[in-house]
């Protein structure tokens, strides 16, 4: 029996999304070489949106003044969101509430709930928005659905132990890479099949995702260890590691298609990886515990991180690589979100 979800429709958001010429120079590299547009950008994002996973809330952050406006009960668990493929609405993962809660991403107002999403840990639509995979953390599944506009449609709950983590996607939407933390593999999934391809060793807890240009290699955070793997998803087997710090866990590109940032949790870190020659060019240092998911304005100059082990949110210049101040929030703060923001290529 198929299940059927339909999404109420909602009011467009007027924003715009693009992208600004990249004015950083991360670790003495050529301003000329991050352009990634031509065109200024039209705005600037007013409201961060912080997910406190230990609370239930999300927290809303006004940012020009960096002051919590609003803390507001969202669902059990919230760890991560994402926007629907018209750009209208965010979507946030309930894993312990089996739920997901639909936000407007200018105002923060709740708009809606799509329920029986089971376990939705980590979420994420394929580039042709055909698929939506949900990752079921606690209970070891990966369900994904045939979305088609404002319906998704359950077509197959696939098993896989142990703990489904996070998800990348092959560009032309074919398969779907899924880490599975407790028992330190990665597998890939045919999307048009729903069926396991392959499973392939890791290293020991892996966590974020991450594609290169071109669909060369997928890069693994290696939260159990201190380094980013890089495997040759087509042959299955390990290019190298970057050693990049304890903890390695999660992915923000830049948004020059050449280097991407990956924060090391225990380390209290976030480095940053050149794609290209898939070397580490240098790290943020001074950091509250636990840096987790990341976020850059359209402009490219700013970093907002989330830091799960210590109730707050930091704001990061991303020219000078430095920590500028950090904001109090909830407990376990972990997905973080704003709109417009930089590109994710």
């Amino acid at each position: 029996m198929h299940t059927f979800i339909k999404i109420r429709e909602f009011r467009t958001i007027a924003a715009s999304s693009l992208l600004a010429l990249l004015s950083v120079n991360p670790f003495a590299l050529a301003q000329t070489n991050v352009l990634t547009a031509q065109t200024p950008v039209a705005n600037q994002p007013k409201l961060a949106i912080i997910l406190n996973s230990g609370e239930a809330s999300v927290s809303l952050i006004d940012m020009p003044t960096r002051q919590v406006m609003k803390t507001i009960p969202v669902g059990k668990e919230p760890h991560h969101l994402m926007m629907t493929p018209d750009q209208k609405t965010l979507l946030i993962a309930n894993a312990a509430g089996n739920d997901v809660v639909l936000m407007n991403p200018s105002t923060g107002e709740l708009t809606g709930k799509i329920p029986n999403i089971i376990d939705p840990y980590q979420i994420g639509y394929s580039p042709n928005h055909k698929w939506f995979v949900a990752n079921g953390n606690r209970l070891d599944r990966v369900d994904i659905y045939a979305a088609d506009g404002a319906n998704l449609k359950l077509a197959k709950t696939v098993k896989l132990a142990k703990t489904p983590s996070h998800i990348a996607f092959t560009a032309d939407s074919k398969i779907a890479f899924i880490t599975l933390q407790d028992s330190s593999e990665l597998a890939a999934i045919d999307l048009e099949t729903q069926n396991v391809l392959w499973v392939m060793p890791t290293g020991k807890v892996p966590a974020g995702l991450w594609m290169t240009p071109g669909d060369q290699y997928l890069l693994v955070g290696i939260t159990g260890d201190n380094y980013v793997q890089v495997i040759d998803w087509k042959a299955r087997k390990e290019v190298k590691r970057i050693p990049t710090g304890k903890g390695a866990h999660n992915f923000r590109p830049l948004g020059d298609k050449k280097h991407v940032f990956v924060s090391n949790r225990i380390a209290s870190t976030i480095s940053l990886i050149n794609m290209q020659t898939l070397e580490k060019e240098g790290d943020i240092t001074g950091l509250p515990a636990g840096p987790d998911d990341m976020e850059i304005t359209p402009d490219g100059k700013t970093m907002w991180v989330t830091f799960r082990f210590s109730k707050k949110v930091g704001v990061i210049d991303i020219p000078s690589m430095k920590l500028m101040t950090v904001i109090p929030v909830g407990k376990s703060p972990h997905g973080v979100f704003f709109y417009p923001r930089a590109s994710w290529e």
